[in-house]
């Protein structure tokens, strides 16, 4: 006796596994072309006495043109070379506004350095990120984050907007860590929008960070070696450098503009002084 068994229903459930299998295949290839992401909550990097001040560098601070610093310090340790603000140059023509004061290898400098040195590798320890990138260099440009900590595993960039979104809570900190190099674009910036403050955002530099022309940047700079902020570039933050502590790390300058504004009630990595300096530059 021959079986006849209709081949309908087999067709139907080989195309039904068919489409398992393939949404499976994309989903993995969506997967993997994704940041890593955790839920995870980036911790405030305590910068100590480091907060006081807005460069800090290891060989030498060298500006050009009228950069202000707006009631912050500016200091190098153990180099000595403060170049192109008075008083140190009389002609100027950067200034540094009370009470912030220059800072050339003494006690203070040195303790500023040791702090950061601290608070870089706090930053750099933090785990659990909420993604990680692998592309090189990783642009955060054109992207909207929340508060979190987010890793580039080798350099980063930032070409056009990096809108950081706070979801309405003042005490929101963003901790970037990258493995190389920083480098944004001409006229980039990085903006706060639902009360997100410039005293919450750290930036781990692996090497060191270059600030492109008439940039906007926010948050405090933590780089093991150099940082350049190109003409016009206005920081609205720190820029803390030499944070491995080898000594020929430089902070250059041109034309720029540096201090803290709108930290609103923000309560991370600050001290005191940090804080006056904010109120007393601002005004």
């Amino acid at each position: 006796m021959t079986l006849n068994i209709p081949d309908a229903p087999l067709r139907r459930t080989f195309s039904v596994w068919v489409a398992a299998v393939t949404a499976v295949v994309l989903a993995a290839a969506v997967l993997a072309m994704s940041p890593t992401r955790a839920q995870a909550v980036a911790s405030s990097v305590q910068l100590g006495t480091a907060a006081d001040f807005g460069v800090l560098a290891g060989a030498t601070v060298t500006n050009t043109g009228p950069t202000v610093v707006n009631g912050l310090n500016v200091g190098v340790s153990p180099g000595t070379a403060i170049t192109g603000f008075f008083p140190t140059t009389p002609t100027g023509p950067g200034i540094v506004t009370p009470p912030g004061v220059l800072h050339s290898a003494d006690a203070v400098a040195g303790q500023a350095k040791t702090d950061l040195n601290t608070a870089y590798n706090s930053a750099a320890g933090q785990t659990s990120p909420d993604a990680v990138y692998t592309d090189d260099p990783h642009d955060f440009g054109d992207q909207t984050l929340t508060p979190g900590l987010y890793k580039a595993n080798v350099s980063a960039g930032i070409t056009g907007t990096l809108t950081l979104d706070a979801q309405d809570n003042p005490d929101a900190v963003w901790v970037f860590q990258i493995g190389s190099s920083l480098t944004t674009a001409s006229n980039s910036t990085v903006s706060f929008i639902n009360g997100a403050s410039p005293c919450n955002v750290y930036w781990q530099v692996g090497s060191s960070a270059t600030l492109g022309t008439n940039s906007t940047f926010v948050g405090t700079i933590l780089a093991d070696t150099s940082i350049t902020a190109t003409t016009g570039a206005t920081i609205n933050g720190r820029l803390l450098a030499d944070a491995g502590l080898r000594g020929d790390g430089a902070v250059t300058l041109d034309s720029n503009t540096i201090g803290l504004s709108g930290c609103g009630s923000a309560t991370t990595g600050e001290t005191t002084g940090a804080t006056t300096g904010e109120t007393t530059g601002t005004t």
